[in-house]
């Protein structure tokens, strides 16, 4: 492969961002520490921007002074690169193309489980993902998180066998057990492929990677080689079929990385899968209709058609430096600078007027550590405020909260996560100093049990009642609901029929779903169970917002509810419409609602870690003794083949994770290394309403730290009686 040196300009990529079907946009995404940057350097100096001699240590797309420090990637960053193939190689390549020379739009992504959100972002602008496994510690936790996110975003993936150095010179693996080293890698990620991804008539078709079509490559990013079957062919005839001379020469013995990007879909394939994926609402809409046949002349953005608003400038991003540019034509991935201040979290620009937002990402992670934060000196209150606002811009995932109290909250994946927003926050965005609490855990609220009684509340005018009773979700619904199995927009006879299927429901109870909740999406369910009632409807809406408002706030100590399925029972109404109004019935509904979870044996759930750790036989007992002190539990033990090295896999309550590394490293020696990602909700043993139990001391907590009143209200609060 001949590659543009030094000497290309942003005029010579501009010029090749017309050509469309020679764009590929892509993520290069793996677990921590399994090389990403590294191959990026190596790619990155194959395309003539840093030198050769530095690949590998440049650590070119870490732009942070944190990240080349703790030598992990924390945010997601975009390298513009051009390349140019040989003939050889442009027979290869089936998809449409426009000359030889290609751009690569390459965004390297975090590997930190607590950063998973940034690859997310990076996923959903690209059309094809580089996975990269480490050929000695093989598929772990991460990997198996990056892939199910990279198919949920409809990306199709290839993979990218790492550190094949280590392999042949650190456990000097003979021929036949590296062969089964990659035939387990490939696997296992096929299984992953196979679990989370859609049969072969799906959209992307036949995403299985295979070595023999050319989707899984084998290298070194540190020293800067690697090979597909089809080099590794190429060079066996040229050395076997040649004599003398005519032999490979060392200058020809290591062959770039190539086939990876030749394997990613282009732009122009990609579009119409894209629409599906990334546009919610109606599917008729002109932009989800106009997207696949994105007229090629016309560019993505120009500044004189968004009369709300004005860009001071469109720039192309070159890891840790930025170029501007006068315009780009559509398929590219750009830097817009001065949007950001229409923004709170996420948007879509479009100049057609009534275009549907393109959907909200969903996340592999969960922000449950939560931290207080306040200016030690109060008169920088305004500059924290501002300063909140824009660290919500800045990450995806973060949440910036404001209690009723006055409180300032942030909430992030995990500690470390939290750590560089409360550096970035205190640094970049607010830069004042600032007093910062103990994280603590978000919980969950649900019940255990159904009602044991009909719960009745009446209206503040006496003349509208409402009667309702709760109970609790059967296994595995609430996961349903997350993954997008069950949602609000399926159709109603579809939905109805999957979870009379599966939960055994009654088909004509499951066809009158009300609502989700909380911010209609959630796991929890509002249903109609009533039998000719009269004006129900016109209370549905005011109903539906008092569900919205408990199950977002519940009674325990106002944390969101989860697996609760409510039943509306029966409702007796005033037949004059003026006295059953919102302003009657959504309170109402509310009261109704925390006496259903009142008397259904409500309970605490706790957010838990899949903890994967790495270690040396003789500390797995030392691994156990923390965890147990933890109140962690071990459910597998495997040995890395080949290896002296163990995986253990665990449970790790949420709560119990703070200085877990700092505990783990200091007992077993040092020698154990631990990954923790978001799994599941478990339910809190024992009653909240019991004193004498933990979930009453959180409760009480909680409510302290939230300036509620102390104690779970009473049911004379919320029950009335005929």
């Amino acid at each position: 492969m001949r590659l543009l040196q030094v000497n290309f300009t942003v005029d010579q990529i501009r010029a090749i961002m017309d050509k469309k079907s020679n764009i590929r946009n892509m993520s290069v995404i793996a677990h921590v520490d399994h090389g990403k940057s590294t191959l990026t350097d190596s790619l990155v100096s194959k395309a003539g921007i840093i030198a050769s001699a530095r690949a590998g240590e440049t650590r070119f797309t870490d732009t942070r002074k944190d990240e080349q420090e703790r030598c992990i990637t924390i945010k997601s960053t975009a390298i513009s690169m051009y390349y140019e193939l040989t003939e050889n190689d442009m027979a290869f390549i089936k998809q449409c193309k426009d000359g030889s020379g290609f751009l690569i739009n390459l965004i390297d992504s975090p590997g930190h489980v607590d950063f998973s959100s940034e690859v997310t972002a990076a996923l959903r602008v690209t059309d094809g993902a580089l996975v990269v496994v480490d050929c000695v510690s093989g598929v772990c936790v991460q990997t198996e998180t990056v892939l199910r996110q990279a198919i949920a975003e409809r990306i199709k993936p290839v993979l990218m066998m790492n550190k094949m150095d280590r392999a042949l010179l650190e456990l000097q693996l003979a021929p036949e057990e590296l062969y089964q080293t990659f035939q387990r890698i490939v696997e296992n990620v096929n299984v992953i492929i196979s679990t989370y991804g859609e049969d072969e008539n799906g959209p992307m078709g036949n995403i299985m990677i295979d070595p023999v079509i050319g989707t899984v490559g084998f290298g070194s990013g540190l020293h800067g080689w690697a090979f597909t079957l089809k080099q590794f062919a190429e060079m066996y005839v040229a050395k076997f079929a040649a004599k003398g001379e005519g032999q490979l020469s060392p200058s020809e013995r290591c062959k770039k990385v190539e086939d990876m990007m030749k394997k990613l879909w282009a732009q122009r394939e990609k579009t119409g899968l894209s629409s599906e994926r990334v546009y919610s609402g109606a599917s008729v809409d002109l932009a989800t209709v106009t997207a696949p046949r994105c007229e090629i002349q016309r560019e993505a953005f120009e500044l004189h058609r968004f009369p709300s608003f004005l860009y001071s400038r469109t720039i192309l991003m070159m890891g840790r430096y930025v170029e501007p540019i006068e315009d780009v034509p559509c398929g590219n991935i750009v830097g817009l600078v001065g949007v950001d201040q229409f923004l709170v979290k996420t948007g879509t620009i479009t100049t057609f007027e009534h275009a549907h937002n393109m959907r909200v990402m969903k996340f592999s992670v969960s922000p449950v550590v939560r931290v207080a934060v306040e200016a030690k000196n109060p008169a920088d209150l305004p500059k924290l405020v501002e300063g909140l606002k824009r660290l919500a811009k800045s990450d995806p995932m973060v949440q910036c909260i404001i209690e009723e109290s006055g409180e300032h909250i942030i909430a992030g994946a995990g500690e470390l996560h939290l750590e560089i927003c409360l550096k970035d926050l205190e640094e970049d965005h607010a830069c004042i100093p600032l007093k910062k609490s103990d994280p603590v855990v978000s919980y969950r609220e649900t019940v255990s049990a159904e009602s044991d009684q009909m719960c009745l509340s009446k209206s503040p005018n006496k003349h509208n009642r409402l009667y309702m009773k709760a109970r609790p979700f059967p296994d595995g619904l609430a996961e349903d609901i997350d993954k997008g199995d069950v949602t609000s927009r399926q159709e109603l006879k579809t939905r109805a029929r999957y979870l009379a299927d599966k939960y055994e429901w009654e088909v004509t109870e499951a066809r009158k779903i009300w609502c989700f909740g909380p911010d209609g999406t959630g796991p929890n369910l509002l249903m109609d169970v009533t039998k000719g009632v009269q004006y129900l409807n016109e209370i549905k809406d005011s109903v539906v917002a008092g569900f919205q408002w408990a199950t977002k706030e519940g009674v325990l100590c106002e944390e969101n509810l989860r697996a609760v399925r409510f039943d509306v029972h029966d409702v007796t109404l005033h037949t004059d419409a003026i006295h059953r109004g919102g302003g009657q019935i959504i309170p109402t509904a509310r009261r109704v609602l925390y006496a259903c979870q009142i008397t259904a044996e409500p309970r605490l759930m706790e957010p838990v870690y899949l903890v994967e750790i790495q270690c040396p036989e003789q500390v797995v007992g030392g691994i156990y003794g923390v965890l147990n002190r933890k109140r962690g539990h071990v459910f597998e033990e495997s040995q890395v083949m080949g290896t002296p090295m163990f995986i253990v896999k665990a449970f790790l309550p949420v709560n119990e994770s703070f200085g877990f590394t700092a505990d783990l490293r200091s007992n077993p020696g040092g020698q154990a290394f631990p990954q923790c990602v978001f799994d599941h909700w478990q339910i809190l043993q024992g009653d909240p309403q019991d004193p004498a139990s933990k979930p009453f001391q959180i409760v009480a907590e909680t409510r302290k730290r939230k300036g509620l009143k102390e104690g779970i209200p009473a049911l004379d609060n919320f029950l009335d009686k005929l």
